[in-house]
């Protein structure tokens, strides 16, 4: 963290209200904070004192903060709201519309856009109109042919530089979003009314009813059987933000009829791994959420990739991925264990399963290439490799899960790989 100056105290300063202000705008970039809250930080502060800068932001920061998750927020918004000037600047940026090409562009680092909003919403309302543009005799020429509505800006856009109302509008398009999947063709048969299969046994068994004549061929179809999904999702510190918005996109698949799973589980790994099925079956997505995230508690944690896997092959594998199960593998690959037990354990969830599908935030990138050891130990052992980024990538699953042949960008990749 950095080093602040101390901070002058004002002889007619209101510092509960001024507290009880900052509580208000981190509760609107998404930090679950009460009165109660308020009050606690209130007495904290006058208990501790108001002499130092890193003392009042840690004595808040005990307050407020009850996640790892919420710290980035909490950082941005208290430089932000206890006057930052350089920092100031930077986030009416990121509200204020800019000309292309005349300076460098910037996205907004995690939670950045969230706490700009929280505090300057209605800032660039209040602002004097500005008159640098051309001539009123100039011509303008605007081509507005490539421009996006409003909906589809929001599917392609990266879940990590949502704003606190994109990511609420992002949950609601995937939670209309559907997974489909064809049925499984079986050995087993059941009874149909037209088919070009004849049931001898119960041809001939209704033909002793007959004493012996044949008056009508019983007819069989193949008996279709639904197989299981099963998500296994990276809750590391680097993929906290695109595990929350993807498992509501698999609490809406778990909830949802009519779309031919069996059934869906659900696991979570950061350091250690956690089945979360149970709670997705709870039809309110926030209480399935909120009781994951206080089950899962390496939640915006480190990475084991590898180690997990191994716990999952050894105690969940027979039991959820028999029959032909679909795998979603959502992680960054960022792995620091050993890349021959990664290797292995993806190798064995490979061949336990009828299609393994790695979702990779990192692929939004262009010109991404697998230069992590971890990447390149898994990469050989998935059936298809897609990012896994936005709604629209999200949106874009069915038609993989359907077609046995994409692979994404994987033989891509598999070639870079390999040098040629």
């Amino acid at each position: 963290m950095a080093t602040y100056a101390p901070l002058d105290i004002p002889d007619d300063g209101k510092l509960a209200q001024n507290i009880a202000h900052f509580a208000r705008a981190l509760r609107k970039a998404g930090l679950p904070i009460g009165p109660g809250r308020v009050l606690e930080a209130i007495r904290a502060v006058e208990v501790a004192g108001f002499s130092e800068r890193v003392d009042f932001y840690w004595t808040l920061h005990a307050c407020f903060v009850s996640r790892p998750e919420e710290r980035v927020i909490y950082e941005q918004v208290f430089r932000l709201f206890w006057r930052d000037p350089k920092y100031l600047d930077h986030m009416m940026s990121l509200l204020l519309p800019q000309v292309q090409g005349l300076q460098e562009d910037r996205l907004a680092a995690a939670a950045e856009k969230r706490a700009a909003q929280a505090l300057l919403d209605g800032v660039e309302r209040d602002l004097p109109e500005r008159d640098d543009g051309p001539d009123e005799d100039a011509e303008i020429d605007i081509d507005a042919s490539a421009t996006m509505s409003h909906e589809e800006r929001l599917k392609t856009l990266d879940f990590e530089q949502m704003s606190v109302e994109e990511v609420a509008e992002a949950k609601r398009m995937l939670a209309r979003l559907s997974l489909p999947v064809k049925p499984l063709i079986t050995r087993r048969y059941r009874t149909a009314t037209s088919g070009a299969q004849v049931d001898l046994r119960r041809t001939l068994r209704a033909s002793l009813r007959q004493g012996g004549e044949i008056t009508r061929l019983a007819l069989k179809a193949p008996r279709p059987r639904w197989p299981n999904l099963v998500v296994l999702c990276d809750i590391s510190g680097s993929m906290s933000q695109y595990s929350r918005l993807v498992l509501h996109f698999i609490h809406a698949v778990a909830n949802r009829q009519g779309q031919g799973w069996a059934q869906v589980h659900g696991f979570t790994f950061g350091t250690r791994l956690t089945n979360i099925t149970r709670h997705l079956k709870t039809r309110d997505v926030d209480a399935a959420l909120r009781a994951a995230g206080a089950e899962a508690q390496d939640w915006s944690g480190g990475t084991r990739i590898g180690s997990c896997l191994a716990d999952f092959n050894r105690d969940w594998s027979r039991r959820v991925l028999g029959q032909g199960a679909v795998v979603l593998l959502i992680t960054d690959g960022l792995d620091r264990d050993d890349t021959g037990q990664l290797s292995r354990q993806m190798e064995r969830l490979h061949l336990s399963c009828r299609r393994l599908i790695w979702l990779n935030p990192l692929l939004r990138w262009e010109g991404f290439a697998p230069k992590a050891q971890g990447i390149r130990a898994m990469l050989p052992h998935c059936d298809a490799f897609r990012a896994g980024h936005s709604v629209a990538s999200l949106e874009a699953l069915g038609a993989v899960i359907s077609d046995p042949g994409d692979g994404g960008e994987k033989q891509r990749l598999l070639r870079m790989m390999s040098g040629t």
